[in-house]
């Protein structure tokens, strides 16, 4: 549940390890793909994306990492709509965690907090188009 590029050590431009394990717990094959999704789609503002994926098409890359990942039909079916209220609950759990946690804090007042309302609202209006390409 915390895949992010942040917690990936690459070499050679392949990813060669998995880092951070402190936010590791059970989860089910749709989570684990949706919080996926969200950093390396990525399910968030164009405004936000790395320089490379500004005009990235997300429905696109979300169906090519569905097929990768093996997902039946039942499963594609539930990835939008869990991303939507995984998204939706990353605000609340990062500004809980930005009053506690100094690098949170840190994280959260250089922009988080302005980049998770985009998220959910860019997430939102392109639900649809998203689900359409599962």
């Amino acid at each position: 549940m915390d895949y992010c590029p942040g917690n990936v050590v690459f070499a050679d431009s392949r990813p060669k390890a998995l880092i951070d394990f402190d936010l590791a717990r059970p989860t089910t094959r749709v989570a684990d793909l949706a919080n996926a999704l969200y950093w390396w789609a990525p399910l968030v503002d164009p405004e936000d994306r790395a320089s490379s994926l500004v005009k990235a098409h997300i429905p696109t890359r979300v169906r090519a990492f569905a097929d990768a990942y093996g997902m039946t039909a039942g499963q594609r079916a539930q990835v939008i709509p869990l991303a939507n209220r995984m998204v939706a609950n990353f605000a609340l759990t990062a500004q809980a965690a930005a009053e506690v946690d100094p690098v949170f804090r840190r994280w959260w007042d250089e922009g988080v907090k302005d980049k998770l309302p985009r998220a959910r609202h860019w997430l939102a209006r392109q639900s649809a188009a998203i689900q359409s390409a599962l």
